[in-house]
């Protein structure tokens, strides 16, 4: 039966996997609402598991190093709850070799090797070449499908990985930066993300992970 996590450990999971995010963020990752994700921010703010930071027009919420270690052992405590250890460990070593072919049709998409060996920015007039990458990253979101699915069947807060990264490739075509961009929706974002959820909830150093 599919594990749903408690509405604090997904607040701040949000935090976790957004990095620096605004209230309405974190309450629109996991469709809390808004008045509960309030609450849980002055929580974690009170407990010192979060920092509010301001850049020039943007202000969110960061994890501190206690909001961090907090984070990861509510994860490894939901793992041994719902037995899923070994399944998030097999998705992973299955994430690997895609994420390494995902790198380097990102890669791709931002930069054109030239016929010296040089590089220049894509500015994405080759569209023959552009098709050849959008047909890579068609094919890695067909595999994340079932990595999901199986995700999903243990823990809930795993859904929507594929559905969102198959959603910035239909876009892409007609905005290239729903490859690449900083954008919360475009299918690196989303790829990080993924990233981040499988070694959090697997206490794997980023650091030192693949």
């Amino acid at each position: 039966m599919t594990h749903v996590s408690c509405s604090s450990l997904l607040a701040l999971h949000a935090i976790r996997l957004g990095g620096f995010v605004g209230t309405q963020a974190v309450a629109d990752r996991f469709h809390l609402p808004l008045g509960l994700a309030e609450s849980h921010i002055r929580d974690f703010r009170e407990r010192g598991w979060i920092s509010h930071f301001r850049f020039a027009t943007d202000a969110g919420w960061s994890l501190t190093a206690r909001g961090r270690g907090e984070n990861e052992q509510l994860l490894a405590g939901e793992l041994a709850e719902c037995g899923a250890k070994s399944s998030v460990e097999e998705v992973y070593r299955m994430f690997l070799p895609l994420n390494e072919r995902l790198v380097k049709a990102c890669t791709a998409w931002q930069l054109t090797i030239l016929p010296d060996g040089g590089m220049r920015d894509n500015d994405h007039d080759d569209a023959d070449h552009d098709a050849r990458i959008l047909a890579e990253l068609e094919s890695l979101a067909q595999e994340l499908v079932p990595m999901t699915t199986r995700l999903t069947e243990h823990l809930a807060r795993f859904s929507g990985y594929d559905t969102r990264f198959a959603s910035a490739l239909s876009r892409a075509v007609c905005d290239p930066e729903m490859i690449v961009g900083t954008t919360t929706d475009s299918a690196h974002r989303v790829w990080f993300e993924l990233h981040e959820d499988l070694i959090a909830t697997l206490g794997i150093d980023r650091g030192a992970a693949p």
